[in-house]
């Protein structure tokens, strides 16, 4: 037997559409919340660079042209080659040259001078001299980055002397407090965006609350069983999340709605069966005595002294046949009905071994031309139930065998006790059941197709009343067919032991 493959189902957090509601609710909102703080975040950073580096600008204009304040008369003085001038920021490179290999300056130090401290230059390495000799002596004020000392705002210019003045101001403070600011804006982002989405979980959950009522009331529903019986629907959504003013209380109110709607059409359907099996209950008790007496007057006629004509012989015959076809048909009828009313059964220790012996007897007399086989444990099986129900459920289905299989097929009927339950097993090695009658195989009225013979003048009762017998034992009954093997199972509890829907899985799993 050929079985499916299984389904694959996406990864349920691979797409956002598999998502809870309120886990997307929140994600939204942190993502929101983070796209804001990179806005926010982003623009002050920017804006505070901006200011710095005009500010970083102003100071490197000022350290340039140190004397631009005294005058405008005559041409700016030169820088002092053996020491800075005052107020030059230690830190700072300041070099003149007029050919790129006769570099004076250097590194702005302090130093100590008779015990003063005062400016000095400190020499610069040839690589760090031959880059700021490279600067273009336009004006241009650009970042630069210095092997050793670090990275640098610098400017040059080109004096009426025909001199190359080249100032650069450290960046070392400037980019310590953007890289501070830029930490502390990302910390107070990531706290604010954890306290709101941990809030926002909060809010969201408190505010969903009503609508996860609601989805509980009709998952109790959807776990009702509704297709038979009287169904008692008295789940309701609560009354404080029917309020029509919100949405998850119109919702709710329009669920109430249903359910009414449901309720009433469920208890109009249960009042029609029961008319239903009330009228086959007693049309088929009203039947029994009629169809006696027609029986019971076409035997007399064919035991009368007069002379009777063959052919009449022949119809009074055939009448006697089908009352007594009808008469099996009003006793299944009746026995149906009386299930369905719930009619209590017999409560008697039943031996299934010797019921099985007995059983395989009458059908061997029956179906002479088949291979009757038995598979018997050691022990025997004993079931609590109705002994007389029980014998004409493993009748019917023996009598299911013998009718739709050829002579000469192999029924084999086992009996075995497994996981707590007492296990029945018809197996045949006939034709089997077509695929699409098997979910209907235990339904009233349901027949095969023309593959599977109605010689025999089947009702289509037969397995309807084995699965109302086994039902009403407490037990469950499943089939198992292709062509060249078809196996009923009956699955009745040990004792008073209900099995388990587990445990009959276990032992009798669904044809695949």
């Amino acid at each position: 037997m050929s079985s499916s493959p299984p389904t694959e189902h996406p990864a349920r957090w691979r797409s956002p559409a598999g998502w809870p509601l309120r886990t997307r609710i929140v994600a939204i909102i942190i993502v929101l919340l983070t796209v804001l703080g990179l806005a926010v975040g982003g623009t002050a950073y920017f804006f505070l660079r901006n200011t710095l580096y005009t500010q970083l600008d102003a100071k490197l204009d000022q350290t340039s042209n140190p004397f631009h304040s005294r005058g405008s008369g005559g041409p700016p003085p030169s820088f002092n080659r053996d020491r800075p001038f005052g107020g030059a920021e230690p830190g700072s490179i300041g070099i003149t040259y007029t050919v790129p290999t006769a570099v004076s300056g250097g590194l702005i130090v302090t130093a100590e001078d008779d015990g003063y401290a005062v400016l000095a230059y400190e020499p610069l390495s040839d690589a760090a001299q031959a880059e700021l000799t490279a600067v273009p002596a336009d004006g241009t004020k650009s970042d630069i980055t210095l092997d050793g000392y670090g990275s640098f705002r610098v400017v040059a210019l080109t004096t009426d002397s025909g001199e190359t003045r080249v100032v650069a101001l450290s960046l070392k403070n400037t980019n310590f407090t953007l890289l501070r600011v830029a930490l502390v804006t990302g910390g107070a982002v990531l706290i604010a965006i954890g306290i709101a989405g941990w809030a926002g979980a909060l809010i969201v959950r408190r505010t969903l609350a009503p609508l996860d009522r609601v989805a509980a009331t009709a998952t109790k529903v959807s776990e009702l069983r509704l297709d038979r019986g009287e169904v008692q629907l008295a789940q309701r959504v609560p009354e404080r999340d029917t309020d029509p003013r919100t949405e998850v209380g119109q919702v709710g109110a329009a669920l109430n709605q249903m359910l009414d709607h449901v309720g009433n059409a469920l208890e109009a359907r249960h009042a029609s069966e029961m008319q239903v099996r009330q009228f086959v209950a007693d049309a088929s008790h009203e039947l029994r005595t009629p169809l006696a007496a027609i029986r019971g007057y076409a035997e007399l006629s064919r035991r009368s002294r007069a002379p009777v004509s063959d052919e009449i012989a022949h119809v009074l015959g055939r009448v006697e046949s089908e009352a007594q076809r009808m008469t099996g048909l009003v006793e299944d009828l009746l026995l149906l009905a009386r299930l369905d009313a719930g009619r209590p059964l017999g409560h008697d220790p039943v031996d299934l071994s010797m019921l099985v012996v007995d059983t395989v007897s009458d059908a061997h007399a029956a179906g002479p031309r088949h291979n009757w086989q038995l598979d018997l444990p050691e022990e025997p099986v004993v079931v609590i139930g109705d002994g007389a129900r029980l014998h004409q459920v493993l009748a019917n289905l023996l009598a299911n065998a013998r009718t739709h299989t050829p002579e000469g097929t192999t029924v084999t009927v086992g009996v075995t006790s497994e996981g707590g339950a007492a296990v029945l097993r018809v197996e045949d090695a006939g034709p089997g059941i077509p695929a699409e009658l098997q979910p209907h195989i235990f339904e009233r009225f349901a027949r095969g197709d023309s593959s599977r013979s109605r010689a025999a003048g089947s009702t289509g009762l037969g397995l309807s009343i084995v699965h109302a017998v086994v039902t009403a034992h407490g037990g469950g009954v499943s089939v198992e067919s292709r062509p060249g093997r078809t196996v009923f199972t009956v699955v009745l509890p040990l004792g008073h032991a209900v099995p388990s829907a587990e445990q009959f899985a276990q032992i009798a799993p669904p044809p695949n």
